[in-house]
């Protein structure tokens, strides 16, 4: 019987978001704005409530695992597809997170979207994104994980772009869609070498094979690699497009173009927290590869420390928190490079919370300032927006990790879970890590006091005068409402659930869904120095990373509210340092010239020689040339004149003549 009812209530929570969607979307110039967003949020609210209770039945009462097949999706030779849903402690902790995000982000709508003639769409789209990042964590194979990979990356096109009629939000959701292209090519390979080797998409088909095949060796080349090598580096190149790991993260930025919820939504806990739930999710394909970890670690501690390096230079304030979110997704990934799953995915949920709060706190501030967005045009907000001064300044403490905030349990614990592995490439990722605590903290107390503090400079574009006192006011209820629910977890979420998630044995709260081989359980090493998330907090000033947060807080007050002038002088003398973070390392200009410009060169090459000079020139038109001439020619030799058909057949026999006797 409870089979049953995890079953209805796991299909209960994926579709109902599309019911809502389709609603939304195809009726939803007749219903009205009011029923569209009330259809969307009634159906994410269903979502949400079937969510609790899965994680109710699978986390704290030990249901055991939920793994069917409900249809066969098709079928190709000795292959077959079905389409299956997977519930276990991984997949209700992450939907869990999902809904109650989404859910908060969809009632946030109501207020920022309010007069907005597309209104009926955007809850249609927000709805159908959420849909499918639901089918991607509950899908039980290959298959739903990559229908729900795609169709996350195209409707994130479709909301990135939603104001498609500006020039800047076309670019930003093209340039979004092509990069996510470009992971997705390695990830389709990575799925098709798992298909090829173990003849299966079903995870626990796949993960029980996985230990014959760990000795398996393929030649690429004249080279040998491990074919789990091979597979688990294809499948993260999928997870760097979508998670915006290094090289592939430029993407990320450009999604600033779509409305501030959808910032929050695809920031905070779906589309780009999908490539850290993927690895988790095949943790037992990766632990058969040290290559492969020691990849996923090392390219997770760069991004945490250089992409955050990114908005100590930025002006947009919703940029700012993009890079933020860029260096937060390096963390999760170092994590899971030293085998830290559960830290990997206990970092995922604090981080939906305070990074949701950041982007919607940052949109109330937006709303205020009728749509200003350069922080440099802020100033002094804290006495006109109060509540979303509070929120904001809750949701920084938690990303700068200070106790006894959220973000402080799991992006500490992955710091010293990092410390404390052998991997190749830990000791280069510890610094990493712990540079970019300082960072972190550094650029988003720099955005707080740029945007709350100091002299006011609220200038509007379009009139140029400064916003009356009058004109500057808190949101309204469907904006504020949100910001103080997620401000809640993001202040307690990480003291209740750091030992559940962590330390309550080897597999934690996730238990048997996540694997950790022996060799590579570093958590372990951890359990013996815990004693508690109150004993952890009251400890924190004993470890570096404490003290380089405040640090970095005391350095973004001094820069930024007792001496302004400090930074126009550090800008001065560090003029060099400053152009290498404006250009981003050079990652767009590097793409602008060798890919957009190389692809466009190499295609007028091909049009000019191919197109117009063979095919046209010579192959279209020559050929009507050359029929043309040689029936000039030929017509020459029909000239009706006997003598000349005469003197034709003397020649022709003297040439049979000549044959014979010669």
């Amino acid at each position: 019987m409870i089979v049953h009812h995890i079953q209805t209530a796991s299909l209960i929570c994926i579709l109902s978001p599309l019911l809502g969607a389709a609603i939304s979307g195809l009726a939803g110039k007749r219903i009205g704005n009011r029923a569209s967003h009330t259809v969307a949020i009634v159906g994410l609210a269903i979502s949400f409530a079937a969510a609790i209770y899965l994680f109710a039945q699978v986390v704290l009462y030990k249901v055991p695992v939920y793994n069917a097949d409900l249809y066969l999706w098709g079928g190709s030779g000795r292959f077959s597809f079905h389409a299956g849903i997977l519930v276990d402690s991984l997949t209700t902790v992450m939907v869990t997170t999902v809904t109650f995000v989404s859910l908060l982000v969809h009632v946030y709508s109501i207020g920022y979207m309010r007069g907005d003639p597309a209104y009926h769409r955007f809850f249609s789209y927000m709805s159908l994104f959420t849909f499918f990042m639901l089918v991607l964590v509950m899908g039980n194979n290959f298959l739903m994980l990559f229908f729900g990979w795609e169709g996350v990356g195209l409707v994130s096109y479709l909301l990135i772009g939603f104001w498609f009629e500006r020039e800047s939000a076309a670019r930003g959701s093209m340039k979004a869609f092509i990069v996510n292209r470009v992971g997705d090519f390695g990830f389709i390979l990575g799925i098709a070498v798992v298909l090829a080797y173990f003849g299966t998409l079903d995870y626990a088909q796949v993960f029980k094979q996985a230990p014959s095949l760990a000795g398996e060796i393929v030649d690429i080349s004249g080279t040998q690699f491990s074919v789990i090598t091979v597979m688990a580096l294809l499948l993260f190149v999928g997870a760097m497009g979508k998670s915006a790991q290094i090289p592939l993260h430029v993407w990320l930025p450009e999604s600033m173009e779509g409305p501030t919820p959808i910032s929050a939504l695809i920031h905070a806990a779906t589309m780009v927290t999908a490539g850290v739930y993927m690895v988790a999710r095949l943790s037992p394909l990766f632990e058969f590869s040290e290559v492969a970890l020691s990849v996923v670690l090392v390219f997770g501690a760069t991004g945490a420390l250089f992409l955050g390096m990114l908005a100590l230079v930025e002006n947009d304030i919703k940029r700012v928190i993009a890079y933020s979110t860029m260096s937060q997704l390096g963390y999760m990934m170092a994590a899971n490079g030293v085998s830290a799953f559960s830290a990997a995915i206990f970092h995922l949920m604090t981080h939906a919370c305070f990074k949701a709060l950041l982007f919607l706190a940052a949109g109330s501030v937006i709303v205020a300032l009728h749509h200003q967005q350069d922080m440099r045009k802020m100033g002094g907000l804290r006495k006109y927006l109060p509540i979303t001064y509070i929120t904001f300044l809750i949701g920084a403490l938690a990303l700068a990790a200070l106790p006894p905030f959220a973000g402080f349990y799991s992006k500490d614990a992955i710091i010293e879970v990092v410390k404390q592995a052998n991997t190749p490439g830990a000791t280069y990722a510890y610094y990493c890590l712990l540079i970019g605590a300082f960072v972190t903290s550094l650029y988003i107390f720099r955005a707080f006091f740029m945007t709350f503090h100091g002299e006011e400079r609220m200038v509007d574009d379009q009139n140029e005068h400064k916003h009356g006192h009058g004109e500057i006011h808190e949101s309204e209820y469907f904006i504020l409402l949100p910001l103080v629910l997620l401000a809640i977890p993001s202040i307690f979420l990480g003291f209740m659930m750091v030992t559940p998630m962590l330390y309550s044995g080897q597999f934690s709260l996730l238990g048997s869904s996540i694997y950790v081989a022996p060799e590579f359980d570093f958590m372990t090493a951890l359990v013996t120095h815990y004693d508690g998330p109150a004993y952890m907090a009251l400890t924190a000033f004993m470890h570096p990373p404490f003290w380089l947060s405040v640090l970095g807080i005391l350095m973004a007050w001094c820069f930024y509210v007792k001496y302004p002038y400090w930074a126009t002088y550090t800008r001065k003398y560090m003029e060099i340092f400053y152009c290498v973070l404006k250009n981003k390392y050079g990652f767009d200009a590097f793409n602008d010239f060798f890919f957009v410009r190389g692809v466009r060169g190499i295609s007028q090459f091909f049009y000019r020689i191919g197109d117009v000079k063979i095919i046209d020139d010579c192959m279209v038109n020559g050929t009507g040339r050359a029929i043309s001439h040689m029936s000039a020619w030929v017509r020459k030799l029909q000239s009706g004149y006997l003598y000349h058909y005469v003197f034709v057949m003397i020649l022709g026999l003297f040439a049979f003549l000549a044959w014979v006797l010669l």
